[in-house]
């Protein structure tokens, strides 16, 4: 399995900016597909994005839609989640999730998982 690392949450007020990072290790980066899932207290963990192993494709839930942005650098063996214009409900514990496959939607289906990183969103 891969190791995953998140990096880059904290405190920032609504209408702001984030950038998630997400650094890989321990197998070949590039074959995997990524994705981005969070989870808030007394809820399930929720897709957010998504992104194929060459990038071309990504995928988002309909609340962070034209919000959030997944990309990857397959050099850098990271994935990366931008998020701007944030809302109180954004926040949650965010992971970032591997897979060997296409990129799924479904939290069930990586097998590989990083630690989270807290983003709370201040009104």
């Amino acid at each position: 399995q891969v190791q995953l690392v998140e990096s880059g949450g904290g405190l920032v007020q609504a209408g702001g900016s984030l950038t998630l990072s997400c650094a890989a290790s321990g197998r070949t980066f590039s074959s995997y597909a990524m994705g981005w899932f969070r989870q808030a207290p007394g809820k399930e963990r929720e897709f957010v994005a998504s992104i194929s192993q060459n990038g071309v494709a990504a995928y988002y839930s309909e609340s962070v839609k034209g919000r959030f942005t997944i990309s990857r650098d397959n050099a850098k063996d990271t994935v990366y989640l931008q998020m701007n214009s944030l809302k109180p409900e954004d926040t949650a514990i965010y992971y970032c999730a591997a897979r060997v496959g296409y990129p799924s939607t479904f939290p069930n289906m990586y097998d590989s998982w990083g630690q989270g990183t807290q983003v709370t969103v201040s009104s």
